[in-house]
């Protein structure tokens, strides 16, 4: 018979060729996504100073709405490591 709580699996580095090159592909990925918050914050103020300057709500409300979606993503990005081991480590205590 099965026996589920003798399964003991744990992630190892050298199971697959090619995790360092992986590791460096994704490490290029968070830098290219927090360059893509910083444009993002700025066109987003930048249409959010025009809108409020020529007064049309409608671009004030999307400027805000970049700005702000713009810092959430850069939050999410900076913290995505710490994000997945958080739940790693919440899963392992399952």
């Amino acid at each position: 018979m099965f026996n589920l709580l003798a399964v003991n699996i744990s992630p190892n580095t050298s199971g697959l060729p090619g995790i360092a090159e992986l590791e460096n592909i994704v490490g290029a990925l968070l830098t290219v996504g927090l360059v893509a918050a910083v444009a993002g914050v700025i066109v987003s103020a930048i249409v959010w100073a025009l809108g409020h300057h020529s007064s049309n709500p409608n671009h004030t409300s999307r400027g805000k709405t970049g700005v702000l979606a713009s810092l959430i993503a850069a939050l999410l990005i900076g913290g995505a490591d710490v994000l997945v081991n958080f739940f790693v480590g919440a899963g392992r205590a399952l």
